[in-house]
């Protein structure tokens, strides 16, 4: 029997070549997408080879604030660019990964310099737990139409991660 979770990743023939650029681009994070095995960990792991030089050279100030313009951006042109993809590649496909991306980056948020090195591990981790398992009502955001429906699960998921990785900055600050 099929597993019923597991999306199909053939795209119909042609498609791509089909598919305008900048759209593609956005909709695959980049072409990260294409990767074989498990496109939206990529989209995840993307965001963070992205994100990872404001973490090291940045302030936590200016790591914040772009972080959280990247969020902002790519999820107007991630939905937009998702509406596209469902036109070519059909209803939530597989190697639109642009809404991991952003939902990895809210879950990066409250990472900041001087957190451990551990948390950014931890922050895939979680993100991709509850993208995976869609817990706590991130199922019910997919019913959305279109690019929202692709996005939303993945925001709901980068914002409960982005909330357990808060909390134990909390705890590391305070008690630690």
């Amino acid at each position: 029997m099929a597993n019923p979770y597991r999306k199909s990743t053939r795209l119909p023939e042609g498609s791509t070549r089909r598919f305008p650029i900048v759209p593609r681009m956005i909709a695959t994070s980049f072409g990260a997408g294409f990767l074989p095995v498990c496109p939206g960990t990529w989209g995840s792991l993307a965001a963070i080879v992205l994100w990872l030089p404001l973490y090291v050279w940045a302030s936590p100030a200016v790591t914040l604030w772009v972080t959280a313009a990247a969020v902002l951006v790519f999820t107007f042109a991630g939905t937009w660019a998702s509406d596209v993809a469902e036109r070519y590649w059909g209803k939530d496909p597989v190697v639109a990964c642009v809404d991991e991306t952003v939902g990895q980056w809210i879950t990066l948020l409250p990472v900041l310099p001087y957190c451990p090195w551990w948390e950014i591990a931890l922050a895939l981790g979680l993100f991709r737990f509850f993208d995976i398992f869609k817990p706590l009502g991130i199922r019910r955001t997919e019913r959305l139409p279109g690019g929202m429906g692709m996005m939303a699960d993945d925001i709901l998921a980068g914002i409960y991660g982005a909330a357990i990785i808060y909390v134990i900055n909390l705890i590391w600050y305070y008690v630690g």
